[in-house]
């Protein structure tokens, strides 16, 4: 029998918090024998919450947090001085061995700080990426970094690939994970100087199944399984993706309600149409990973639902089943070695 994962949830975090944090820890718990959720925040407000569910006592407690630390604050400064706060006691956990991973729909700059700082890099391994699971035609890709590192060297952007590579093998099952560089064009000799340095040395890595470069509109057609950029670029991506996404499900609603022939066809699709739109849902995958690090960190959007926390506690359990941290740490420590 597997033992419980458990999670430190920061219950402050995001625009719906507490409530949707509780109301998903719920759902997580009564949902998987394998989860306990330790809710970090201000104990009354989680309690009140709590009342309205019905659970299993002994896999969900509060660990009380008198402070808030808001997404406007400098997360450094936030992170020294607000030592009583929902993010940093959550994390202290799992620096401490209390708790196997944090989850967080709050500050995405404490996060980040919070992970490097409180909880540490595994030994070997030079920055933490930022990774969310992306929604394509074929599944789903890893797009590794879109925020925790600007400024990249090649040699981070390697590792990168390495730890990408699995956690696309063990926790979403693709066996020998295709791994791809953003870049210009498909040419090796395309790209700025970070790409070009980076290049060969992805092609001579025999950890990861290099397939060369690609461009920006072929990534929707789930072309690779890892994509390996630098967080400028990362986030630039994922920020298009989304917007172009909301923008397309906003204009379909518009089109479909436009007559009485188009309201009439939107009936008669939308089983079908609601089934489809559910694979490109990103919230379905859960929450954003920051691997390398000593223990697991998940960064949710801000404007997490019920069923975005779910997803995000079930990741961390099939993250911790998988021993994800004990194979980066082998791949690190052996390539350390060579």
């Amino acid at each position: 029998m597997n033992e419980l994962t458990k999670v430190a949830l920061d219950a402050m975090g995001g625009d719906n918090a507490p409530a949707c944090n509780v109301e998903g820890a719920v759902l997580a718990v009564n949902d998987n024998d394998h989860l306990k959720v330790v809710l970090v925040g201000d104990e009354k407000q989680i309690s009140e919450e709590l009342s309205k569910y019905t659970y299993d006592k002994s896999r969900i407690v509060v660990e009380h947090a008198s402070e808030i630390i808001e997404n406007a604050e400098p997360p450094v400064v936030a992170i020294r001085r607000k030592k009583d706060s929902s993010i940093v006691k959550a994390m202290n956990m799992v620096k401490n061995g209390e708790c196997d991973a944090y989850v967080s729909a709050g500050s995405t700059g404490a996060t980040l700080v919070g992970g490097q700082v409180i909880i540490g890099r595994i030994k070997g391994v030079e920055r933490s990426p930022l990774a969310p699971l992306i929604p394509t035609a074929k599944g789903a890709s890893l797009l590794i970094d879109c925020g925790a590192n600007v400024d990249a060297r090649p040699s981070m952007l390697v590792q990168f690939a390495k730890m990408g590579s699995i956690y696309m093998k063990y926790v979403m099952g693709v066996d020998n994970p295709r791994v791809g560089i953003v870049n210009i064009g498909a040419e090796e000799e395309k790209g700025n100087l970070l790409v070009k340095e980076t290049f060969p040395l992805l092609k001579a890595c025999p950890d990861i199944n290099f397939i060369g470069s690609i461009e920006a509109r072929d990534i929707p057609n789930g072309d690779v399984d890892v994509i390996v950029c630098e967080a400028f670029v990362g986030n630039v991506l994922l920020k298009m993706f989304e917007g172009v996404g909301n923008l397309f499900l906003t204009e379909l609603k518009k089109g479909m309600m436009s007559t009485l022939r188009s309201k009439i066809g939107a009936f008669l699709v939308k089983p079908a149409l609601k089934d489809t739109l559910k694979r490109y849902n990103a919230s379905e995958y859960g929450g954003a990973p920051m691997l390398g690090l000593n223990g697991l960190v998940v960064k949710t959007h801000g404007s997490s639902t019920a069923k975005e926390i779910y997803n995000t506690l079930i990741q961390c359990v099939e993250f911790k089943e998988a021993k994800i941290n004990d194979k980066i740490r082998a791949v690190i420590a052996n390539n350390n070695n060579e």
